[in-house]
């Protein structure tokens, strides 16, 4: 049985340093660090699909890529963690995170893994994205807990080098060996 996703850990992001086209197709990224507490990862690829009409029916579709967004929900988001992923100054001497507003975000690659029903995981790397500064909402605590889980949002697109934007491995697949998974050279070496 093939199982159904129901679960999400292990997420992880990885800055990439290197995708370049010319002279040869290069790839680099930095060693994957992982966000302790993933609660949700939403993947929104925004296809855009047309029909031709032609002799008074459709006569031709086509589809395209549009922005592809990560919506992710942790459980905290260390404040060393969002200073890599929003391009900010961490002062780690005195723990603070200082932005500046003209701060650029770096490209990264997000990758995690999802139990499924039948007790196997699905991987997933998003192989370059930019995220945006979030929301910072906090409330009062009153007579019941209301968990105040910081959300970010990220825009991916494909790499230069060679188009990919994700890529997937299932346990189900005995070809599949997850060991790497959260590795620079896993990023590095899977290419279309």
């Amino acid at each position: 049985m093939p199982g159904v996703p129901i679960g999400l850990r292990d997420l992880h992001y990885a800055l990439l340093t290197n995708d370049e086209v010319d002279p040869t197709p290069a790839i680099n990224y930095e060693v994957p660090e992982r966000i302790i507490g993933a609660v949700q990862a939403n993947i929104n690829p925004n296809p855009s699909s047309e029909s031709l009409f032609a002799d008074d029916g459709p006569m031709e579709t086509a589809t395209t890529l549009g922005q592809i967004t990560l919506e992710l929900i942790t459980a905290d988001l260390p404040l060393d963690v969002q200073a890599t992923l929003l391009g900010h100054d961490y002062d780690a001497a005195n723990g603070i995170l200082i932005r500046k507003a003209e701060d650029i975000a770096p490209w990264v690659a997000v990758g995690f893994r999802s139990l499924k029903s039948n007790g196997n995981y699905r991987y997933t790397w998003l192989t370059k994205g930019r995220f945006s500064v979030p929301e910072l909402n906090h409330e009062t605590k009153t007579d019941s807990i209301n968990f105040q889980t910081p959300t970010i949002n990220g825009s991916f697109v494909k790499r230069e080098a060679d188009d990919v934007y994700i890529f997937q491995g299932d346990e189900n697949d005995t070809n599949f060996a997850p060991g790497t998974w959260f590795t620079a050279g896993v990023l590095e070496t899977i290419r279309s």
